[in-house]
């Protein structure tokens, strides 16, 4: 099959979503808790977290920073991937995102697993000690995500996992007039990503696109 021939429609994703493990009743409970609160629906998708699983868990990875909490469910699929002792790391700017993923991973069954840290990415990240992570996970502002890159590389050692979630600009990639602000942002860290020669990576056509790549030296 030639790369022209892989096309990737709306019908595909349906049947990748159907054929993939979804949510269990306590994460489809805090979506409903956070939607009833206002926290907009801007989590990955069953399907993503299931690839993020795969992926940590063949990695092995056991400390894992994660820009842009939420409502905390990426972090709770992400911990629940991980071996005793592991930890995800979450960083949240906004209060009452980090009030409420607080509630329901201390609710969850990895509140063990998972702290999350206040304030803006890229300070947070500057507090955190080099080589202290084995993966990271971006998805928070995508005006940042270069600096959040670039400071989680620093984090991650020579193999270190990168992923980064909305590779397809909300759906909009290749709009003319799009309709969300980010898209530009999104198709600069694409090209950013990209040119990195101290990064293989690949974006994967699930949720909204996810970049899945390892730290080379």
């Amino acid at each position: 099959m030639s790369d022209d021939d892989a096309i990737v429609t709306r019908r595909h994703y349906r049947y990748i979503a159907e054929h993939t493990r979804g949510d269990d009743p306590f994460l489809s409970e805090l979506k409903q808790a956070a939607e009833a609160e206002g926290i907009p629906k801007i989590w990955i998708s069953p399907a993503q977290a299931s690839l993020m699983q795969v992926v940590l868990k063949l990695h092995r990875a056991k400390q894992v920073i994660e820009v842009g909490t939420l409502a905390g469910y990426s972090a709770i699929c992400m911990a629940r991937a991980l071996p005793p002792g592991g930890l995800v790391r979450t960083i949240e700017l906004n209060p009452k995102h980090a009030d409420f993923a607080e509630q329901w991973i201390a609710k969850s069954d990895v509140a063990d697993k998972v702290k999350v840290l206040r304030g803006a990415g890229a300070d947070v990240l500057k507090s955190i000690k080099t080589g202290s992570a084995d993966a990271c996970f971006l998805d928070a502002d995508k005006e940042n995500y270069p600096r959040y890159l670039d400071e989680c590389l620093r984090i991650l050692p020579v193999g270190g996992l990168v992923m980064a979630d909305n590779a397809f600009a909300f759906g909009q990639l290749f709009d003319e007039v799009p309709s969300e602000s980010g898209v530009a942002a999104v198709r600069r860290f694409n090209d950013y990503m990209a040119a990195r020669k101290n990064v293989h990576a690949v974006m994967v056509g699930i949720g909204d696109g996810c970049w899945v790549g390892v730290k080379e030296a």
